[in-house]
């Protein structure tokens, strides 16, 4: 396919996303439910988070989880921060999208206590396409995060800065220039060999990886409810790398089993999973070490500046890591926030 034809179809697919973010920013069910079976494929494979896992197709999605949602927040909408599309060494088109679903928290959703306010669940959502239809989805929702505006937060504190997270500083990250081709795969090698530095790690300790080489000063990491923000490389070391590091000494990635994918100076990741570690040294968010076996889901974007990573955005699936462990985290909540269903 020439150059100009795989642009063609990158520029329809992200459109075709647009669609389906203004038909759940006014989320009428009826035409939200249409819209899904219309974009994905019979076949579709749908991965959300954790408690949802595997769906049947948009079908599943739309009743399984959308319509729960909607029925706790029944004025939810939809909006999205970053929307881009791009093409992976395989040959796969993807469109990744990050943002928030807003709406009045009226009832009990997961069993996380209404509010009565506006609140906001922070999403990262990935579509491959395949003949202009959706054959593989794959979705984090940060359900932490509203456990924690519900104030019937169960886990340890987090050490990063929890707070909404933002739309890139540019607000460029729906709109952006003409597609470029050098810039694009500058920016994808850029965060590609970022990720491969990060490796190095077990060979030659911090000075190995070259944060300093990837990094801009003032970058900033938006992780995900439960691990926080960190300002500059010395926050997103202190807030999440070290601790992260020490736990889980032994964690290494599965290129194979991941989707990387640029737009401008735009980069998205996905896998599920894309990590596997053994939770052990100092443990890890609170959990003590006992040599358990787990994986890790992470989808991410990158906003490149110049040369230098200026922001990341990071949801990583941590209630399907704390159920590999064991810990029932909902089962901790209900207990923590039983004495409100009291009065």
């Amino acid at each position: 396919m020439s150059t100009e034809l795989i642009e063609k179809e990158l520029y329809q697919c992200k459109e075709r996303i647009k669609n389906l973010s203004r038909v759940q920013y006014d989320f009428e069910p009826d035409k939200v439910e249409k819209c899904l079976l219309d974009l994905f494929a019979t076949t579709a494979k749908v991965q959300l988070c954790f408690p949802f896992e595997d769906l049947d197709g948009a079908k599943g999605l739309f009743a399984d989880a959308m319509m729960p949602l909607y029925r706790s927040m029944p004025n939810i909408e939809r909006r999205d921060t970053i929307i881009i599309s791009g093409i992976t060494d395989n040959g796969n088109i993807w469109v990744g999208c990050c943002g928030y679903y807003c709406g009045t928290f009226e009832k009990p959703w997961l069993d996380i206590p209404a509010t009565g306010h506006i609140a906001s669940l922070r999403f990262h959502e990935f579509y491959q396409f395949e003949d202009g239809k959706v054959t593989q989805y794959q979705g984090i929702w940060d359900i932490p995060e509203l456990m924690l505006q519900a104030n019937a937060w169960p886990l340890a504190p987090s050490l990063g800065r929890e707070w909404q997270v933002p739309a890139p500083a540019t607000s460029d990250g729906i709109e952006r220039p003409i597609h470029d081709n050098a810039q694009t795969q500058q920016a994808k090698n850029i965060v590609n060999d970022m990720c491969i530095g990060l490796g190095k790690y077990a060979e030659g300790g911090v000075e190995a990886m070259q944060l300093d080489k990837y990094w801009h000063p003032k970058c900033s990491w938006y992780g995900p409810s439960g691990i926080g923000t960190g300002r500059s490389i010395s926050g997103f070391r202190d807030w999440h790398q070290i601790p992260f590091l020490n736990g889980l000494p032994d964690r290494v990635g599965d290129p194979s089993r991941g989707h990387l994918f640029a737009d401008n100076n735009y980069v998205a990741f996905t896998a599920w999973p894309g990590m596997y570690m053994t939770v052990s040294g100092s443990g890890w968010l609170g959990i003590a070490p006992g040599d358990q076996k787990i994986t890790m889901r992470s989808l991410d974007f990158w906003r490149v500046e110049g040369n230098l990573i200026r922001e990341n955005w990071v949801l990583v699936d941590l209630l399907s890591v704390y159920d590999q462990l064991g810990v029932d985290v909902f089962a901790r909540m209900r207990e923590f926030n039983k004495a409100r269903q009291r009065f």
